[in-house]
């Protein structure tokens, strides 16, 4: 289940969104604004969800773990390509994009076609009522993945994803992390791992893994979030709706 991982660098990148909706301007350190650039999601073909029913991972054949740089893999052990995701939990494209082809890729994961690399990022958190959503909801993520229930993962990361339950930028609330642990158990992962959220166990870990993620993105040559890259190319995984089944094709 190993795929040619996309380089790293040195360089650091000014924080990203989606790039048909947001470039973040930033000088030195502190980030100063968000300019709306645009707002069509998709080139073609609507956004329904596909394979739609199907819901999230099933198979018992598929694991989950986290990597050393944080990164959570989910797929079985004998997938031949592996695809990184890098997403923001407050991006609402990242949202779209989960919503149309979270069960395509689930699919694809549990018939042993395609694993998938998610990065998650937190650069988002600013643009959450709490200031810390992104990282909290990160390291949530991560500690339902450190189980190895990698069900119980897929539903979770579908769930916090879904355009239903992610906070608006901007908005009036988020999740709390007991909101979240809930949202763990609903998914069918264990005590263990609620405590885990409740706790906030793994936030500070999760920082600094999403802030890796996003320097990492910068050397992709993606423009923003989300951003599919295989074997070191971006997927224009926003304007090709087929780009799942012509990577498992």
């Amino acid at each position: 289940m190993s795929a040619k991982k996309v380089p790293s660098g040195k360089y650091t990148p000014e924080q990203t969104s989606n790039r048909f909706t947001y470039i973040l301007g930033g000088i030195a350190i502190l980030v100063i604004g968000v300019l709306v650039v645009g707002g069509v999601l998709w080139s073609s073909g609507g956004s329904g969800p596909r394979n739609d029913d199907y819901g999230s991972v099933q198979n018992a054949a598929v694991e989950v773990s986290i990597e050393d740089d944080g990164a959570i893999l989910l797929g079985r052990p004998d997938a031949p390509r592996t695809v990184d995701l890098f997403e923001d939990p407050m991006c609402p494209y990242c949202a779209e994009l989960e919503h149309k082809h979270s069960q395509e890729l689930a699919q694809a994961i549990d018939d042993g076609q395609l694993a998938v690399r998610y990065r998650m990022l937190a650069f988002l958190d600013r643009a959450s009522s709490s200031g810390d959503y992104s990282t909290r909801v990160v390291a949530a993520a991560q500690c339902v993945a450190e189980s190895g229930d990698a069900r119980a993962f897929s539903a979770f990361h579908n769930a916090v994803l879904s355009p239903d339950n992610q906070p608006a930028e901007g908005g009036k609330g988020d999740i709390d992390n007991a909101g979240l642990a809930q949202m763990a158990r609903d998914a069918g992962a264990s005590e263990d791992v609620a405590q885990c959220i409740t706790d906030g166990t793994r936030v500070e870990e999760a920082s600094a893994d999403a802030e890796a993620g996003r320097q990492l993105l910068a050397t992709t040559g993606a423009a923003g979030t989300p951003a599919v890259v295989y074997e070191g190319t971006v997927v224009d995984a926003l304007g090709n709706e087929n780009w799942v089944t012509e990577l498992v094709g």
